[in-house]
C-alpha cells in the first residue's frame, strides 16, 4: 500500500477506527481491554455517523460494549494512543511514515506536514516507539547470536565550553584502558548493546551503563538462551569469561583488519551494519537523542530492521495488530527529561 492508497482508504475518522479495528481483531470480534472478554456490540449513533460528546461536539470515534463487564471502549483504550486528542486517522498517517522511513521521522517534519504543535508531534511519536517496544516479555533469542557495542552522542571534543563541562560531571573516574579495550569507553557516550541472530535478522538493542563483562553478562542473559547458543564477538576482553558459558565462541580481530574468520564463519559484519544507520540516522534525522528516551529510539530502529524483508504495509499491520495495552502520558515522559 502507498501512501495515496492509504489516504484514499481512510477518508474520515470513523474509516481511520475501520482500519484500526481490522488490523487489531482480524477475525472481526473485538476483545475487551478492562476485563479481557471476547465479544462485544458495537453501538451504533444514532445518526449513523457520529455522537455528541459530552463536550457538545460530534465525534465518529467508534464505541463498543463488552458483554462481559458492560464497559464501554474502542481500539484506542489502554493503549499508548489512548486519550489522544489528535485525529486518529494523523495517527494512522504517523505511523506508515515511521514504519515505511528507513531513516526514521523527525518530530519537525511531522508538525510541518499534519499541522500540530511540536509538543504534540513530539510525543505522537514517542507513544508509537512504544508500541514498537512490544507487549509483554519477548521469547530467549536462540541459535548463533553477534553480540557488539557502540556509543552514541556527540564528541567531547567539539562542545562548546559550557556542555563539555557539563559531559565531564557525567564522566566516570579514568581507568586504564586494558588489552582490547576501547579509547572511548569511558567518555560521557552512551554505550548501546545490540544483539543480532545471524539466522533470523532479528535485533534487540539496549542502553547500558558500562562496557564491562558483568553488564554484558547480565544485559545478554536477559535474552538469551546462553547454554543453548553460540556467540560471535569481536576480540574485546569484556566477552572471554562470558564466551566460555556458551555453547561457542568465535571472534575476529578487527586490529589485524580480520572481519570473517574463515575458520568459523564468525562476523560481526551486521551488527557494524545495524550501527552504521542507527548513527546515520539519529545523526541526519534527529541530530540529538537524550539519554533518557534513546531506549525507546533504540526500539523504533530495532522493529525496522527486525522487519526490514517485508513490506511497508505489512510491517504497519504487524506494529497494529501486536500495539501493546499500556498507556503513555506525557506527563510520563517529561518526567524523564532532565
Amino acid at each position: 500500500m502507498t501512501i495515496t492508497a492509504l489516504a484514499d482508504r481512510v477518508q474520515t475518522e470513523a474509516d481511520a477506527y475501520e482500519y484500526l479495528e481490522e488490523l487489531r481483531w482480524p477475525t472481526g470480534t473485538p476483545d475487551c481491554p478492562h476485563c479481557g472478554h471476547v465479544g462485544a456490540d458495537f453501538i451504533r449513533p444514532s445518526n449513523g455517523v457520529s455522537r455528541r460528546t459530552r463536550t457538545g461536539t460530534m465525534s465518529e470515534r467508534r464505541v463498543w460494549r463488552c458483554h462481559g463487564c458492560r464497559k464501554q471502549f474502542s481500539v484506542l483504550t489502554g493503549t499508548p494512543l489512548h486519550g489522544t486528542k489528535v485525529p486518529v486517522r494523523v495517527w494512522v498517517f504517523c505511523i506508515f511514515e515511521m514504519c515505511s522511513s528507513k531513516n526514521g521521522v523527525a518530530a519537525r517534519e511531522i508538525e510541518r506536514k499534519y499541522g500540530v504543535c511540536p509538543r504534540t508531534a513530539w510525543f505522537l511519536m514517542h507513544r508509537i516507539r512504544e508500541m514498537m517496544t512490544g507487549s509483554g516479555p519477548f521469547d530467549t533469542m536462540r541459535g548463533t547470536i553477534v553480540a557488539d557495542e557502540t556509543w552514541i552522542g556527540g564528541t567531547p571534543a567539539r562542545m562548546n565550553a559550557k556542555t563539555r563541562r557539563r559531559h565531564d560531571g557525567q564522566m566516570s573516574e579514568p581507568q586504564p584502558i586494558t588489552p582490547g579495550g576501547r579509547p572511548n569507553m569511558h567518555t560521557a557516550k552512551t554505550p548501546v548493546l545490540s544483539l543480532i541472530n545471524a539466522k533470523t535478522g532479528e535485533v534487540r538493542s539496549a542502553v547500558i551503563p558500562d562496557v564491562t563483562g558483568v553488564t554484558l553478562r547480565k544485559a545478554i542473559a536477559e535474552q538469551v538462551d546462553i547454554g543453548g547458543s553460540s556467540l560471535w564477538t569481536d576480540e574485546g576482553v569484556w566477552y572471554n569469561q562470558l564466551g566460555r558459558e556458551f555453547r561457542s565462541h568465535s571472534t575476529v580481530n578487527h586490529a589485524a583488519d580480520e572481519y570473517l574468520n574463515r575458520r568459523t564463519g564468525a562476523t560481526t559484519n551486521a551488527a557494524e551494519n545495524f550501527f552504521s544507520q542507527l548513527k546515520r540516522s539519529l545523526d541526519g534525522t534527529h541530530h540529538h537523542v537524550s539519554k533518557v528516551h534513546l531506549s525507546r529510539y533504540l526500539a523504533e530502529f530495532d522493529y525496522r530492521y527486525t522487519h526490514r524483508k517485508i513490506s511497508d504495509t505489512s510491517r504497519m499491520e504487524m506494529l497494529v495488530g501486536a500495539t501493546p495495552m499500556r498507556r503513555l502520558t506525557y506527563k510520563r515522559v517529561r518526567a524523564t527529561v532532565r
